[in-house]
Formats: C-alpha cells, structure tokens, sequence
C-alpha cells in the first residue's frame, strides 16, 4: 500500500495522466476524475477507443497511440483487464500503474512493480489529490446548495 509520502510524491510529479476506460458520460466517474484533472493543472489524455475525443481533449484507442509521453496511467476498468494494460504502460515507458477503487490486480501490480515502476491499487486520484492538496470542496462539499443555515423567515 502507497504511503501518504508516496501518493503525495506521485501526484506532484506526474503531471501527464492517460486516464483509461474514461467515459464522455458526465455522471461517469471516470468523466468527473478526467475533469477534476484538468481543472487542477494536469494534462489529461483520454484512453478509450469508442470516443474521438472526451472533455474537449483528443481521445486515444490505446495507450500506444498516444504521440506525447505520459507520467501516469490511471484505469477505469475491470480488474481482470488490467495485464495488458500494465504491459503497454511499461513500453510507454509511464513511471506509475494507479488502479482506481475497486480495481485490484495483484498480477499487475507486481508485474510493474518487478520492472521499477510505482503502483498503487484500489484508490482513487481525485480523492487522494482532495486530501492530500485541499481540494475536498471541488464539486462536491462547497457547492452552495446545501447549507446548514436556517433559511429566513418570510414575513407573512
């Protein structure tokens, strides 16, 4: 498991992130972590091959057809899809595998971890960059529409 140190040391130096399996659904939470990124100075590289392009960025089939390099990749998809996702986030030459909540491959986990790549499973880069940096008001906390003040009393 990735030490706060870690999560901290990845999300300040990489700064190019493929997400991949991100979906031009708003309510996805792919769509939302693509979004979060690039709002909060990442350069972020849509990876799915149904779409030409997601929040106004050019959309990739595969990671091997991304022309610029990455720091990062970050998956939206099934556990058991995610070796040969690892095996071209190694000849892309990334420097971490993150694999979001719910995505546990232990397979591919070691497997980049074994060629000196960072790995961090079963967690969630909005999340961890909202805690570790303060951004937990972003879209969710500080949105104004709920509040805890009592509404005025209209005079009747």
């Amino acid at each position: 498991m990735a030490s706060i140190q870690e999560l901290r040391s990845i999300l300040t130096n990489c700064k190019t992130i493929a997400v991949v399996g991100i979906s031009e659904q708003w309510h996805r939470p792919s769509y939302f972590v693509g979004k979060y990124l690039l709002e909060h100075g990442y350069r972020m590289i849509p990876v799915n091959p149904r779409y030409k392009e997601v929040l106004g960025q050019t959309c990739y089939p595969d990671l091997e057809s991304v022309p610029t390099p990455i720091d990062m990749v970050d998956v939206f998809r099934r556990s058991e899809e995610l070796m040969p996702i690892a095996k071209q986030t190694l000849v892309i030459g990334a420097k971490v595998l993150w694999q979001q909540l719910t995505v546990c491959n232990h397979e591919a986990h070691d497997y980049v971890r074994e060629r000196g790549l960072t790995s961090v499973m079963d967690r969630c880069v909005k999340i961890e960059h909202a805690r570790l940096f303060g951004g937990l008001n972003w879209m969710g906390v500080n949105t104004g529409m709920l509040s805890a003040k009592r509404p005025r009393q209209l005079p009747y």
